[in-house]
């Protein structure tokens, strides 16, 4: 520091010694610059040196110059400063500070009609915000702004405008004036886009390291989010840093887009901001004219500039600041119109002026020095300098130089466009996304197994592990048409990932949060917790809520015969046959049947019994009851049996044909209301918290939630709810269990399995989504999107889907019981029961057929005399008899009349073609 004091000692001492020396010139100027503006006074120097050797412009004339140094946050100072100038005699004062002390500069020029060059600086280069001089049509405005008023809410309006952003954070320095950018906040404002604004500390380690403890790791990724579209208003020291932090501590991903705008921005700064930063940068900066001779370069017409100033080899002429052009052009400026006063032979002598006494007067010459130097102009380091009726420099260019989207450091800038207050922008911005040609990216991908979206294929000791599955198809066709190769790995916990008691995550989505996988792939769902602190690509499948149900075992029936009608309908149909054979006995035993001469029939209950039975199986028989009562009762009984027997046999054909065994679960809504078969899903998966935040939502107008978290919450979740998968799924197999679980994995299941003992229930609305899980802020989540996207329209996603999850599987995935998908053949266990009903029919027969034979060999010695001593003796016949005993061959005439008894019934035949005769 006190190098420095003794330094701007002698520098000023060398000043004032250097003034005195030349007090006999006629042409003397006064300066007042910056105590941080050393550039301004040594291009100020080396301007009045070119121009003193240049004899063609003020030709034996000289220029003589006071400079003073004052502080810029001080205006009493600089007007004090300034008054001593004045004292001194001078044609014009030129300052270069900022505007703190310009209002008091032009308030004190204007007073004194002193012609004042203002070129406005900013501190340590950061970028300009508006003086608000005030400027009047009256004769008594002597300020002159040699720098143009400040663009940068036009051209960042602009510039967001052609990129479209809606939103986007604006960082600035602590020595940037916000309220430089109020314009700009206002019309964003008005056209709907968010736009934070964060001011960056001197202290930038601190700054990031505070953001890390103070956040949590949710805030903190969706800060990274911000950080996707930012806009630096800052010098390019603090700019440089600032990248620097960001990149080193992951704040910032490879599809991030900033945009640096500040006028002090020269080549080198250029570079060395494009090499520290990744992503995409577009820089815009104040730019100048340079004569494509390079022999010119330092010729401005009959002027020659110093090689210091103009050569950009020169690492002067590299670091020069903009102020530096303006001070060189402004006294370039000053020469020509000293010039032109000499030329025209009206120059007004300086005069001593004193600003503190009261009756001091102006300078006479001064509104005539003024009008000469607003009509003059010149072509300098800047391009044409000139001066507008308001007194203002309206001549400016922007360039706007930018990168592409990737990671790659060192990348150079191109040139995207250009800005002018008359023209407007001239090129095309657009904000193109991260180019598709991926190849020579190896990619960490980390999975869960689970069917069939991840799957081992092949697991050989030493090589790595190959995976097949849904999920690995379309990441296979993602690596094909990007070029990307991968390297796979299963989490190591086995666990999609759910939020931990300190905030971390684990499992599949813990490995990206901790930066050691780039992207992770299963059947992951798109939640909105996990896209707090992952990105994710659109959803490539849908995904709904399913249950996984044991089919009910088909039990063999033997009498599935029996099924068409009721146990109490076949007891009625049982009592009715008994019930009207004992009638049909009583009618025929109270009135007596006449029958024909020669007939005789048995009337007995086993016999009525019997007509009945074997009417009702459609058997048919011998009428042998002619009384109309009688027929009138077997009429109705034939009737009952034709409607009885139709309706069994059409429900016969249904019950063989089609199984009728339904379970009562069929949706969710019937697994929720039922509490005989427990149900649970994967602990402290994505169906376990959908279940809870549904089932704990007061305002949830379903009541279907709440029952299935009560459920499912049995035991703290300990009772129903599995660690994996894979156990749910035996457990269904298993156990009186559901599952509760991804649809399509069920899906996947049910049809695949051998014995076909599954079936799956689920929610048809679909709402939410299977993903592909990236870092937060990854520059391949756009990509991604898009190519999933081209897959879904060209039907290739619904190839790889019909892969997995075929329309003509060997199980019915919604059929509560084993229905394979065949014909409708019946099988022999559709008919066992009628075979056992033969079988027991041809058992009893036997068995009484041998009861009969061994009771007619016991009997065998006196029934047969007692029954041909009966047919001999017998010759009338009686009149109330119930048996009819016939001879058993009667001849009469050439015809024969035959009658034979038997205990089923009575057969007649007759040979007719004569008379009947009587014996």
């Amino acid at each position: 520091m006190e190098v420095f004091s003794l330094l701007l000692a002698l520098c000023v001492w060398w000043s004032r010694t250097w003034d005195a020396a030349n007090a006999d010139s006629i042409i003397h100027i006064g300066a007042i610059f910056d105590e941080s503006a050393k550039k301004d006074d040594e291009v100020f120097r080396t301007a009045v040196g070119d121009l003193n050797q240049n004899e063609e412009i003020l030709q034996t004339e000289k220029i003589t110059f006071s400079v003073t140094f004052v502080d810029g946050n001080n205006p009493f100072q600089a007007v004090q400063e300034a008054c001593e100038l004045m004292n001194q005699g001078i044609l014009a004062l030129v300052s270069s500070i900022g505007c703190t002390s310009a209002g008091s500069l032009q308030s004190l020029a204007d007073a004194m009609h002193i012609p004042h060059l203002f070129i406005q600086r900013s501190t340590a280069g950061t970028p300009r915000s508006g003086c608000g001089l005030t400027r009047s049509n009256r004769n008594d405005d002597y300020t002159l702004a040699v720098r143009p008023p400040v663009y940068l809410n036009d051209v960042i309006l602009r510039v967001v405008t052609e990129y479209a952003w809606q939103k986007f954070i604006i960082f600035y320095d602590s020595e940037y004036d916000i309220r430089g950018i109020q314009e700009f906040l206002d019309k964003v404002s008005q056209q709907g886009m968010d736009v934070a604004l964060q001011k960056v500390e001197n202290n930038i380690n601190k700054m990031i390291t505070t953001l890390f403890d103070t956040m949590r790791i949710e805030e903190l990724n969706r800060y990274r989010d911000t950080l996707r579209r930012a806009i630096l208003v800052m010098n390019p020291a603090t700019a440089k840093s600032f990248i620097s932090e960001v990149v080193e501590t992951n704040l910032v991903a490879f599809d991030c887009h900033w945009i640096i705008i500040n006028e002090e921005i020269n080549d080198v700064d250029v570079q060395e901001l494009v090499r520290r930063s990744i992503g995409r940068l577009t820089i815009i900066r104040q730019t100048f004219p340079v004569p494509q001779n390079i022999s010119q370069r330092c010729f401005r017409g009959n002027h020659r500039i110093s090689s210091t100033l103009c050569d950009p080899k020169d690492p002067f002429a590299q670091n020069m600041e903009i102020s530096n052009l303006y001070v060189y052009d402004t006294v370039l400026l000053l020469a020509n119109a000293f010039h032109k006063k000499l030329e025209d032979r009206k120059w007004h002598s300086m005069a001593s002026l004193s600003c503190i006494r009261k009756n001091s007067k102006p300078w006479q010459g001064g509104r005539s020095m003024l009008e000469t130097i607003k009509k003059g102009g010149v072509n300098g380091l800047t391009g044409e300098l000139e001066f507008a009726e308001n007194g203002g420099n309206p001549n400016v260019h922007f360039e706007i130089l930018g990168t592409n989207y990737g990671e790659e450091l060192g990348r150079g800038a191109r040139k995207l466009g250009c800005w002018n207050p008359v023209t407007g922008l001239n090129g095309s911005l657009t904000d193109k996304k991260l180019e598709n040609n991926m190849r020579g990216v190896v990619l960490r991908v980390v999975t869960v197994l689970e069917e069939p979206f991840v799957m081992v294929s092949e697991n050989v000791l030493g090589k790595p592990k190959k995976y097949q599955g849904f999920s690995i198809d379309v990441l296979d066709a993602l690596s094909n048409y990007l070029g990307f190769n991968y390297e796979i790995y299963v989490a190591p916990d086995h666990k999609y990932g759910s939020p931990q008691e300190d905030g971390t995550w684990n499992g599949l989505v813990g490995e990206l949060v901790f930066k050691r996988a780039d992207i992770g792939i299963s059947a992951l769902t798109i939640t909105p917790d996990r896209e707090n602190v992952v990105d994710f690509t659109t959803r490539y499948m849908d995904y709904s809520v399913g249950v996984l149900l044991g089919r009910a075992e088909k039990t063999v029936d033997m009498f599935a015969c029996l099924a068409p009608f009721d146990l109490s309908l076949w007891a009625c149909i049982a009592g009715t046959v008994l019930l009207v054979g004992l009638l049909v006995y009583l009618l025929n035993w109270l009135n007596p049947p006449r029958l024909q001469m020669g007939s005789m029939t048995s009337t007995t209950l086993y016999n009525s019994m019997w007509f009945v039975y074997g009417s009702f199986v459609q058997q048919g028989g011998e009428v042998p009851y002619t009384t109309l009562a009688t027929r009138m009762m077997m009429g109705a009984w034939w009737l009952f049996a034709l409607i009885v027997i139709s309706s069994y046999t059409a429900n016969l054909a249904a019950f063989l044909t089609i199984t009728r065994i339904e379970s009562s679960i069929q949706s969710l809504q019937d697994l929720s209301k039922q509490t005989d078969i427990p149900y649970g899903t994967v602990l402290d998966s994505a169906v376990y918290e959908h279940v809870r935040m549904k089932g704990l939502n007061p305002f949830e107008r379903d009541s279907m939630y709440s029952q299935m978290w009560r459920m499912i919450n049995r035991s703290n979740g300990s009772e129903n709810n599995v660690l994996e998968s894979q156990a749910g799924i035996q457990k269904v197999k298993y156990g009186n269990y559901a599952f509760v679980w991804d649809a399509a994995v069920l899906e996947y299941v049910a049809i695949n399995d051998p014995d076909c003992s599954f079936y799956t229930i689920g929610n048809t609305v679909a709402d939410r989504g299977y993903g592909i899980a990236l870092q937060h802020g990854s520059p391949y989540r756009d990509v991604f999107s898009q190519r999933i996207l081209e897959l879904q329209q060209s039907g290739d996603m619904d190839i790889l889907k019909h892969k997995w999850w075929p329309k003509n599987g060997q199980c019915d995935l919604y059929s509560s019981v084993d229905t394979k998908q065949k014909g409708g053949a019946l099988d022999i266990k559709s008919f066992a029961g009628v075979f056992c009903i033969l079988a027991a029919g041809i058992v009893l027969s036997c068995f009484i057929a041998m009861l009969e034979t061994w009771w007619n060999k016991r009997k065998g010695s006196r029934v047969p005399s007692k029954e041909a001593s009966s047919l001999q003796n017998e010759t009338t016949i009686p009149e109330r008899r119930n048996v009819w005993p016939l001879k058993p061959c009667l001849k009469l005439g050439s015809n024969t009349w035959r009658t034979t008894s038997s205990s089923h019934g009575l057969h007649q035949s007759a040979q007719l073609g004569g008379p009947l005769d009587d014996p």
